[in-house]
């Protein structure tokens, strides 16, 4: 019992601590500004998807009031590039030879800096793949594609805020 309790409260002294809680920058940054995503890919409106899952996830899980026009008063930007798209088969049914399953990637470049023009974060190869599943009844066939890229979206949004703010 006594172990039990020492762990315990040693625990939280050993820098553990639960997603969310923990903030990595400066403490004068409370607004951030993010302006449309720049493409420089063929693929059709992609830095605005990218863009708003962003801005949705910032808005949802930190408490940064986010701007998306700029007025002078942000105190960070977060700036992106989508660098690469593609959307290639992954598995074939081995009876019919159509595609199973096609995996989409996006790379992009991203970096968070300050007013000051201080870089805060930047991660120059950020790259995300989705796995998704092609319908095999020809009559009900539906395009999984772009299901797939607003999941890519989230769960990019989701690592890069986290990245962003958690102290990892």
């Amino acid at each position: 019992m006594a172990l039990a309790l020492g762990v315990l409260l040693l625990g939280p002294g050993c820098g553990y601590h639960t997603s969310g809680h923990s903030v990595r920058l400066p403490g004068d940054i409370h607004t951030i500004y993010v302006p449309m995503f720049e493409n420089i890919t063929a693929s059709f409106r992609v830095e605005q998807t990218m863009t708003a899952a962003v801005v949705q996830e910032l808005r949802s899980r930190t408490n940064f009031q986010v701007v998306t026009s700029n007025d002078g008063t942000a105190d960070a930007t977060l700036k992106g590039t989508v660098n690469h798209t593609s959307n290639f088969p992954l598995t074939y049914d081995s009876v019919t030879g159509r595609i199973s399953s096609s995996v989409v990637t996006i790379d992009m470049k991203v970096s968070l800096v300050s007013k000051s023009g201080k870089t805060l974060w930047s991660n120059p190869n950020y790259t995300y793949r989705e796995q998704y599943q092609v319908s095999r009844d020809v009559a009900s066939f539906f395009d999984e594609s772009n299901p797939a890229f607003l999941r890519i979206a989230r769960n990019f949004a989701k690592s890069l805020v986290s990245n962003i703010v958690e102290a990892y």
